[in-house]
């Protein structure tokens, strides 16, 4: 029996890249999974690999920017699979290295809406499901552009310090809830939205300097075969929860506002 078993997920941007392969594995230790993103074709193909593994899954459609598409994914997961314990707010957009003077607040806005707004809505309408039920697990992906500067595109790296930082204020937002909120910043890992990045490098004959910046120093590729991204534990930021132990968990505002009593906190719950 895995180490999912009877657990409930959500991985956003599982059409491709570093979702994909935390969809397969989270399936792979017998959680149900519900993988979403806007590529219908790759998350198509997602499922596929879960099925044919004896894996658990179904592919929503949708635009983690979008407050009624994420409300809607996750309502989905918990009428279909019968509740929430897992979000994996993964899904992003790179925007490409444009020159300052040539980006517009278009772009800035897309890169936005997709990278840090995506990861609060899911936070908003995930967390209180979670809290009600007294536990549950939030993971956002953020980048060690969020913590090194030329990393990334100004607009890339600037969303991604906000997911750091949306993280770590929402762990005490949460507190006392039994809701685990985290972040983690992987290096620069070979997937289809990095792809440029590396093709230019080979075309220089730099391809051996990629990954400098990272804390590994060296760049990691996804394991198509076992569905692995090795090296995404070598570069990471966890902001541990924060639990209060003088606050019930329904006496938090999160919880009140949903007109419904959580359970205790495993260090609280009774014998």
């Amino acid at each position: 029996m895995g180490r999912l078993a009877g657990k409930r997920a959500i991985v956003t941007g599982a059409a491709s890249g570093i979702g994909r392969a935390s969809a397969r594995i989270f399936a792979r230790e017998g959680a149900s999974v519900v993988a979403v993103d806007r590529a219908e074709e790759g998350l198509a193909e997602t499922i596929a690999m879960i099925n044919d593994a004896g894996g658990t899954a179904m592919a929503v459609s949708a635009d983690v920017g979008d407050e009624d598409a994420v409300s809607g994914f996750i309502n989905t997961c918990v009428e279909s699979y019968g509740g929430l314990d897992v979000i994996y707010a993964n899904a992003g957009v790179s925007g490409g290295r444009v020159p300052v003077a040539e980006q517009t607040v278009e772009m800035w806005q897309d890169i936005l809406r997709v990278n840090l707004i995506g990861p609060f809505l899911c936070i908003k309408h995930g967390a209180p499901i979670m809290a009600a039920a007294g536990k549950g697990s939030i993971v956002c992906t953020a980048s060690v552009a969020a913590l090194r500067a030329n990393a990334g595109g100004p607009p890339y790296a600037a969303s991604k310090a906000g997911v750091v930082s949306l993280v770590q204020t929402m762990c005490n937002e949460f507190f006392a809830s039994g809701v685990r909120i985290n972040a983690i910043c992987p290096g620069l890992i070979e997937t289809g939205m990095t792809k440029p990045t590396f093709d230019r490098a080979r075309t220089r004959g730099t391809e051996g300097k990629i990954g400098q910046l990272n804390p590994p120093q060296r760049r990691a590729r996804g394991n198509r075969q076992h569905g692995a991204v090795p090296g995404l534990g070598r570069s990471q930021l966890c902001q541990r929860p924060i639990y209060c132990r003088g606050r019930r968990p329904d006496q938090h505002p999160s919880v009140r506002a949903q007109g419904v009593k959580a359970a205790a906190p495993p260090h609280r719950r009774p014998a």
